[in-house]
């Protein structure tokens, strides 16, 4: 039990870690500040934060969620980030296995989860951010055991199609981020799981935004991006599994 328990406390330590990195993206990417260089600090007073004021989960709820100097709140989207791309590693290496396409999953999620925020707030998808996912796709080809044909149909499969959506369209019908996330997310995906990805996604973003609609009584701009997230991560904890069974049922 010890070691089960210390197994997969590992990958949830890496991932509130870097989760508290993707905070900070969350918040200065869309302000195009820098995200390396300047120091974490109070949006209020100014005030630095010392390392043990930025200790994963548990600095926030030591410090009831306000700042130690001036006592500003500070947002629960903090912890709750952190906590999420935690359990996100977990569940990928548990479903996964543990093997570097694993570790490239996990980036993947984490790229996804800023993305999906920012999205969400903005409407916008990050430049930066589809880069990061199309440099994982290009680490994962030597480990592709000879299908690179694959993951590179995958790379056009949903995004090819979204482009000519995008062309007749004239931008209205889908936006030039979440083509180039498809793009990049198929490359690392390959083309069976960046459709089902797809599906799901189209899928998500159909049922969840007419119940926003029909609550708020009001219209809502869809924001794709949070949604083929999670269909891309759908796919990747359960595609193989889905499409198994699918190809067994169609086969009986």
């Amino acid at each position: 039990m010890l070691y089960k328990f210390l197994i997969n406390f590992l990958p949830f330590l890496y991932g509130i870690i870097i989760g508290s990195f993707l905070n900070v993206c969350i918040y200065r990417i869309p302000n195009q500040e820098n995200i390396v260089t300047t120091r974490s600090h109070c949006m209020r007073c100014g005030y630095q934060l010392k390392w043990y004021d930025l200790v994963p989960i548990f600095s926030w709820m030591f410090l009831r969620g306000r700042c130690r100097k001036c006592g500003e709140k500070i947002s629960v989207q903090y912890p709750i980030i952190e906590a999420i791309n935690g359990i996100f590693y977990v569940v990928t290496f548990l479903l996964c296995g543990w093997n570097f396409m694993s570790v490239l999953y996990c980036l993947l999620a984490s790229a996804l989860l800023v993305l999906s925020i920012i999205d969400w707030r903005t409407y916008q998808i990050p430049f930066g951010i589809n880069v990061f996912i199309f440099v994982l796709g290009l680490c994962s080809l030597p480990l592709s055991s000879g299908a690179v044909a694959t993951h590179l149909i995958g790379f056009c499969a949903v995004s090819g199609f979204l482009l000519l959506l995008y062309i007749a369209t004239k931008g209205k019908g889908i936006g030039g981020g979440d083509i180039k996330l498809m793009a990049a997310a198929g490359l690392l995906l390959g083309w069976k799981l960046i459709l089902l990805a797809f599906f799901f996604g189209c899928l998500y973003g159909s049922v969840i935004h007419l119940i926003r609609m029909r609550v708020s009584k009001t219209g809502h701009v869809l924001a794709m991006g949070p949604y083929l997230s999670a269909g891309i991560v759908t796919a990747i904890w359960f595609g193989d599994a889905i499409i198994a069974w699918y190809l067994h049922f169609m086969g009986s």
